[in-house]
């Protein structure tokens, strides 16, 4: 895969993964935001490109976006630490306030309009980041003090608006924009339960969301219209719509395991409308993938062989990540029966 990456952008992306783990490690909300600032201005040079204004558009909005969110955070910061004890964040109109200054840094419902315009001014490299590791941070920081009924708020509408927000969409960027936000509620609740389903359920979203995004980049791919016409290698269209039901949560797939975790949980505490809303949203997340790898292996089926892809020097790459996906079918099945 080639990324494109001299020294200086080596050096940005070191930069951003230490970031995230200052933010972490830090014992003050203080030392919180300077490793968020850190992680803002390490991943502004990653995105604009002087060559592609559509790159250096995104970089812009993003800047914005994520310095309105930090100059909020910070105002709380300071405000409450001289009003109130140091950091004493019992009050619920604090942690509501906190609490959506980091929703909105990574694009939760109600404050998500601004994530998918960004992601469709990405390379796919970066959209990896901004749905991945972009969101690490502002989630643990998350966990430290949350408002339980104003998360249970967030996690339906970023659950509805996921869902419903890609049933239209013929952009493959803003689609994955669309499915990172549906599966961000499920991570936030995930985070509530516990610290353990939290990291099992983000390592298999980083696994799946690594492969698509390979495979879009290998590929080519960034508009439905171009799936119609990829038929020189058609076990590649395979397991990229094998790879998109997994991440919709479809049994016995990987990603089915972390939400059957989270529905046993919600089932046992009687939570029953919200683990109905939750299965709701990905039934419709399933729906729309359904639909696009049905009317892409009908237009297969109907040997369109004018258009080709060259292949030649990305092929291994693609076999890799063919084999990744066996593996995860392979495991998702034994631990299904497993448990």
């Amino acid at each position: 895969m080639y990324l494109n990456l001299n020294s200086t952008k080596l050096f940005f992306m070191i930069m951003l993964f230490f970031s995230s783990f200052i933010s972490i490690s830090s014992n003050s909300w203080l030392g919180c935001w300077i490793g968020l600032e850190i992680n803002l201005l390490t991943f502004i040079p990653l995105i604009s490109n002087n060559n592609n204004l559509l790159y250096t558009e995104a970089s812009l909005k993003y800047f914005l976006i994520q310095a309105l969110t930090s100059s909020n955070l910070l105002f709380l910061i300071l405000l409450f630490s001289f009003f109130f004890n140091f950091f004493d964040i019992q009050n619920n109109l604090i942690k509501i306030l906190m609490n959506s200054s980091l929703l909105m840094k990574m694009g939760a419902a109600p404050f998500h309009f601004w994530f998918t315009q960004i992601l469709e001014g990405m390379t796919w490299f970066n959209s990896f980041i901004l749905m991945t590791w972009q969101k690490i941070t502002p989630l643990i920081l998350l966990s430290y003090c949350y408002n339980y009924y104003f998360m249970i708020f967030t996690i339906i509408l970023s659950s509805l608006f996921g869902a419903i927000g890609g049933l239209n969409q013929t952009s493959l960027r803003k689609l994955m924009a669309y499915s990172s936000i549906n599966h961000l509620s499920w991570m936030i609740m995930a985070m509530i339960i516990s610290e353990n389903l939290f990291i099992f359920y983000l390592m298999i979203y980083f696994f799946l969301n690594f492969i698509m995004c390979m495979m879009f980049y290998l590929t080519n791919l960034f508009f439905f219209n171009q799936l119609f016409y990829l038929n020189y290698y058609s076990m590649i269209k395979f397991f990229i719509f094998l790879n998109l039901l997994s991440l919709g949560g479809l049994p016995p797939f990987l990603g089915f395991l972390p939400k059957w975790l989270i529905i046993n949980y919600l089932i046992n505490y009687n939570m029953f409308m919200l683990s109905f809303i939750l299965i709701m949203s990905t039934l419709i997340t399933l729906y729309y993938y359904i639909r696009i790898s049905y009317s892409t292996f009908l237009m297969n089926y109907l040997k369109l062989k004018w258009f080709k892809i060259n292949f030649n020097n990305k092929i291994n790459l693609l076999m890799i990540l063919i084999l990744l996906s066996l593996i995860s079918l392979i495991l998702s099945t034994i631990l299904f029966y497993l448990n």
